[in-house]
């Protein structure tokens, strides 16, 4: 069985994000990036499938230009066996990225999808539902737990608002990992002399027949305002008194 695992290049989770003046994007000039944390986790749990001998191959895909080879490399040096990057000129939206894994599943066959739950620069967390819609293959997202039978099946526990899910699937599936699920290994620099050596094929959207002309428009982008600091009150009549503006509307929510 192949398993297909969708990688992201983001920026730095310890990188304070910087919004550009004219606001119509995020400052990522001189920006360490690195692989997306929850696809991070996505890749671990692909690798840990191969090497208890349910899978014979992990093939790691990305969209993007030039830059995205980099974090390829990580996911191949994580144990990877080969990557795909698929160029494209467009902004990667979350349909035009299913779309993209669709195909490329279907032409590599794949018998499981693995994908972050989300990427830490957008947050949409569609991607894997919307490739499950294209492709008709049954989902269970933000898990936490997962098992392969071996015969053609999955054990996923899934984390809900009201606490765990556990759902049986048949394979093919996709499957939005969340961060509790595992530990991802550290890469090592062997490991990533080694992943120089592993295949890493480029494709175009356009060879894949996907179009993935932008349907968003993003109209501005602003920094959240600044979080007001608290202060300390003396007694219960203190803070009763600095609560009474507020009164009304928690009266309201009460209500509701």
């Amino acid at each position: 069985m192949k398993i297909l695992v969708a990688v992201k290049r983001v920026v730095d989770a310890n990188v304070k994000v910087r919004v550009k003046a004219d606001g119509s994007g995020v400052d990522v000039a001189n920006v360490k990036m690195a692989l997306n944390p929850f696809d991070e986790i996505a890749v671990e749990a692909a690798v840990r499938l191969k090497e208890a001998g349910l899978a014979d191959e992990v093939i790691a895909v990305s969209i993007g230009g030039t830059d995205v080879q980099e974090t390829l490399r990580i996911a191949l040096a994580m144990g990877a066996d080969r990557a795909i990057r698929v160029d494209t000129g467009h902004a990667c939206e979350p349909l035009g990225v299913a779309r993209v894994l669709a195909e490329v599943a279907q032409r590599e066959s794949v018998g499981l999808a693995l994908l972050g739950k989300q990427a830490i620069d957008d947050d949409c967390n569609q991607t894997g539902q919307m490739l499950s819609a294209l492709t008709c293959w049954p989902q269970a997202t933000c898990a936490s737990s997962l098992e392969l039978d071996g015969v053609g099946g999955a054990l996923v526990t899934c984390e809900a608002d009201g606490g765990l899910e556990t759902v049986s699937l048949s394979l093919p599936a996709v499957v939005t990992v969340d961060l509790r699920l595992n530990s991802p290994r550290y890469v090592t620099l062997p490991n990533l002399m080694k992943a120089k050596k592993k295949p890493l094929d480029t494709v175009t959207a356009e060879s894949l027949g996907v179009d993935m002309a932008p349907r968003l428009e993003v109209l501005k982008l602003r920094e959240p305002a600044p979080r007001q600091g608290g202060r300390r009150v003396a007694d219960v009549a203190e803070l009763a008194d600095a609560l009474k503006p507020f009164a009304p509307q928690t009266a309201k929510m009460g209500a509701l």
